[in-house]
């Protein structure tokens, strides 16, 4: 995870960060479920993970326990899942690696909440369905969606997407997913500018309690796309203001610089989707940059997107 650091933090773990009592459980599930041979033991298996069965198989949907039973044993005894477990725990084979990562993840936003609970974890092979889930009571990582370009099947995605589903992207997820128990926002009045600062408040929380991750995996862009963002944030600002873009309303127009595409050539063909998003992020890195002694907590409960960009005093300059 070691494989960059974000512009603003050092990666020298802080002491009082590191020495905070902070246990992490991890439970290798897909191991017991690629043992699965009928329904009895699937059943078995159901009762013994009732948090998992019931949140993360969503045992409630099923007409029957039979039915989940029935289910499991097929995918469980399913060749082609078999050897995509095998790929998968060996991308993910070093347990005490993924634990030491997951303990610092979890001091981290101990730091910032000292109530958050930690929750058990545990690691499966979902068949590609779900790659991750959290609560205060479960979190399971779906070691097959991050397995990475070498495993046999890889999550029915497009490339721009599939590129963050390889190892290093797991804890930015988990990250990411933890954020969004503390980010409020506005339920009334959705704006571009209150989704850009609602993901820009995600990704501050996720470099803050990944703070050796690089801006690249937190965001899941490419470094040359990174890169150029950087160069041209004055360009990309200016288009936002001069279309007049950051008090529109409507979810189509908001979803073209928010949501999930290759690229957005309404700025540029080079400009990655999610774009939104990355402004987002430099207005609440530049909002905390001029309030130090703003908490991440207190950061997390601002609602008001716009005072978080006047505060922010953001203005990028467009180079000529």
């Amino acid at each position: 995870m070691l494989s960059g650091c974000t512009s603003n933090e050092t990666c020298t773990p802080d002491p009082e960060i590191t020495k905070l009592p902070v246990e992490v459980q991890i439970e290798r599930l897909e191991q017991p479920f690629f043992q699965l041979k009928n329904v009895a033991g699937a059943k078995q298996f159901l009762r013994q993970q009732p948090a998992f069965a019931t949140y993360y198989l969503g045992r409630r949907q099923f007409p029957s326990e039979d039915v989940l039973a029935e289910q499991l044993v097929g995918l469980a005894t399913n060749q082609g899942l078999q050897k995509l477990g095998r790929e998968s725990a060996d991308a993910f084979k070093d347990t005490k690696v993924l634990q030491s990562e997951l303990k610092s993840l979890f001091q981290h936003v101990r730091y910032y909440f000292p109530s958050f609970p930690v929750p058990p974890v545990k690691t499966f092979v979902s068949g590609l369905s779900q790659d991750l889930f959290v609560n205060d009571s479960l979190m399971v990582l779906s070691i097959d969606f991050f397995a990475g370009p070498k495993a046999s099947y890889r999550p029915n995605v497009p490339d721009y997407i599939l590129r963050r589903y390889t190892p290093p992207h797991l804890l930015p997820t988990a990250a990411l997913a933890i954020s969004s128990k503390y980010n409020q926002k506005q339920l009334t009045n959705q704006t571009m500018l209150s989704e850009m600062v609602q993901f820009g408040k995600a990704l501050y929380f996720a470099e803050k309690v990944l703070p050796c991750t690089a801006d690249s995996l937190l965001i899941g862009f490419t470094d040359k796309e990174l890169a150029n963002l950087q160069f041209n944030e004055g360009k990309v600002w200016g288009h936002f203001i001069e279309k007049n873009l950051l008090y529109n309303t409507s979810p189509f127009i908001i979803q073209k610089y928010i949501g999930e595409r290759p690229n957005v050539p309404e700025i540029d063909k080079t400009c990655p989707g999610r774009v939104g998003a990355w402004v987002g992020w430099q207005i609440v890195r530049k909002y905390m940059a001029e309030h130090p002694t703003v908490t991440l907590a207190q950061l997390m409960a601002q609602k008001d997107p716009q005072r978080i960009l006047n505060e922010s005093r953001y203005r990028p300059k467009r180079r000529s």
